[in-house]
Parts: structure tokens; sequence; C-alpha cells
């Protein structure tokens, strides 16, 4: 299930990054979401803005990637993405994955003006590999199938979001089995991170550690009980997406088993969010 090629190695592994950026969509649905030519145009008007962007999966177009035919198809899809986001209030913003995004997107795009920002690293493991819950020690670990409000303070706290009655809502939105993960020290909880199944992977979300806790093994622990728990939910993978320009968390995901299955970015319409 975890893919062995390399970046860019063929269809098969573009099939793979689709799948998990689609999982991924459903981890974090948006409040209106219109299907368009296997795009999925995403508009959120309280949750973090990577939530309302364009999956901009499907076909290349009439005539294969590069023709004439195909970059008119594309620029027709693009204005029909803008006309969605102009009647929504929102900024159009692309997420874009080379080799599982239409040929010629990217470029299309910057030569449309759109911004190039926020390089990300999309990352899986197989569950079996994940480091296990180790007994003893000052730390614990509580398995919730909804958040509670101590989970909400603590990624307020590290992430300056998600408290509010969007974040609230976005999380009510999930259609798939879901658990969220607290690490305590003593009655405090200092470490968080949320997980969601869907057809024989997970996805791990929202994971933040209190800068007070940090160093002490607190992120490993909630990585294993979401591991532990998608086990038991009929995951063998798990999957998570990061910033390229988070080397703490970078080294987190790598001691954990985790290794790099493709990059992307975004293009954003006129400002960078």
């Amino acid at each position: 299930m975890i893919p062995s090629e390399p970046p860019g190695a063929g269809p098969a592994l573009a099939e793979t990054v689709r799948g998990l950026q689609e999982r991924a969509a459903r981890a974090l649905p948006a409040e209106v979401v219109e299907h368009a030519d296997g795009w999925w145009l995403r508009h959120d008007s309280g949750s973090s803005w990577w939530v309302a962007s364009v999956l901009p999966h499907g076909p290349d177009g009439p005539g294969g990637p590069g023709t004439s035919a195909a970059t008119a198809g594309l620029a027709r899809r693009v204005a029909r993405a803008e006309e969605f986001y102009a009647r929504h209030g929102g900024t159009a913003r692309f997420q874009i994955t080379p080799d599982a995004c239409p040929a010629g997107l990217d470029a299309l795009l910057a030569g449309r003006g759109y911004d190039r920002s926020h390089p990300v690293s999309l990352q899986a493991a197989a569950v079996a590999e994940i480091p296990g819950q180790r007994a003893g020690g000052p730390l614990r670990v509580r398995i919730e199938d909804r958040p509670v409000d101590a989970w909400f303070g603590v990624w307020l706290a590290v992430r300056g979001e998600g408290a509010g009655a969007a974040a609230w809502g976005l999380l009510d939105r999930v259609a798939g089995p879901s658990a969220y993960a607290r690490v305590l020290h003593g009655d405090e909880t200092v470490a968080v991170g949320r997980a969601v199944a869907d057809s024989g992977w997970a996805g791990v979300f929202a994971m933040a550690t209190l800068p007070a806790a940090r160093g002490r093994g607190a992120g490993g622990r909630v990585l294993g009980a979401l591991a532990e728990w998608a086990g038991a939910h009929g995951a063998t993978g798990l999957y998570l997406q990061v910033e390229r320009d988070n080397p703490a968390a970078l080294r987190l995901y790598a001691r954990a088993g985790f290794r790099e299955v493709c990059t992307y970015h975004y293009r954003t319409a006129g400002a960078k969010p």
C-alpha cells in the first residue's frame, strides 16, 4: 500500500497521491464543495485557508497535455473555478501537485498572475512500523471520538486558530471514523492530534505540542496512539501533510517512520494567503 516508487515515477504513484489527497479533503470537509470535471471546488468561510482551495484532479483535457485544445480546456476550468470563488466571496487558490494535476496547470496559473507559496510534503508510513506505546513514565494518552475543550485548547495555543464555531463545524462534517488523541502530564493536556480512517488509510491532522512539553516524546506518543487506533479501524497506512519549512515536525515524522511521497504547493490569485 505504501508506494515504493520515487516521486514522479509513474501513473501508479500519481493515482496513490490523488487518492490520499482526496481522503484528506474528506477529512477536512469544506462548507461548500462542487465537483467539476474531476476538480474539487471548495469554499469555507471560517476554517484554515487550505481547506478552501481547488483540488484539481482529473484528465488533462482533449488532445492530451500540451495541445492547444487541452490548454483551452484548462483555461475554461480555471475560469469556472474563479467564478465559483467570486460567487462565494473567496480567493481562488489551487493545490498543485506535479503529475497528480493536469500538465500545464501550474504554468497557466503563473501566467495569470497567481502567486506560488507554501511548499508541503505529503508523507506516508505503514501502521505496523510506527513505534507503539511505551508503558510507564509521566505521560498518559487518551483517545476520544469527539474533541473536548482541552484538545482544542492545545491546538489554539500552538496554532493560534481553531476553537471557534467554524472549527467545530468542520469537525462535525467529517463522515469517517475519527480519533482525537491527547497526551496528558498529570491532569494537563500537553499534546494533541487527530486521525480519520478512510478505505485502508488513516490521515493524521492537527498535531500540536505545547512549547513547555516539547522534546519529551509527547508528539511521538500521539502518533503511536493514533497508529494503534488506525490499525484497529482497518487502516494499514498512515499519511500526513507537513509544511516543508517546519523542521521540528519533519524530524518527528522521520523518527516515527514516515517518508515523503511527493511535494506540492499552492497558487493563489492576487496576494499570498
